[in-house]
């Protein structure tokens, strides 16, 4: 049940990091706060596709 995504930046569009998550306690998008190397600060991070 549990499948790979990958979460992007939301301020510049890079796709820095790949987890996992269980689609079946989490159907929705998931959005996290992690460290964007190129802005080097934390931002809001989304799953894409």
């Amino acid at each position: 049940m549990r499948v790979n995504i990958t979460l992007a930046c939301s301020e510049t569009g890079d796709k820095n990091y790949i987890t996992t998550k269980n689609k079946r306690n989490n159907p929705e998008r998931i959005e996290m706060k992690k460290y964007s190397k190129r802005l080097k600060k934390m931002t809001l991070h989304r799953e894409t596709k």
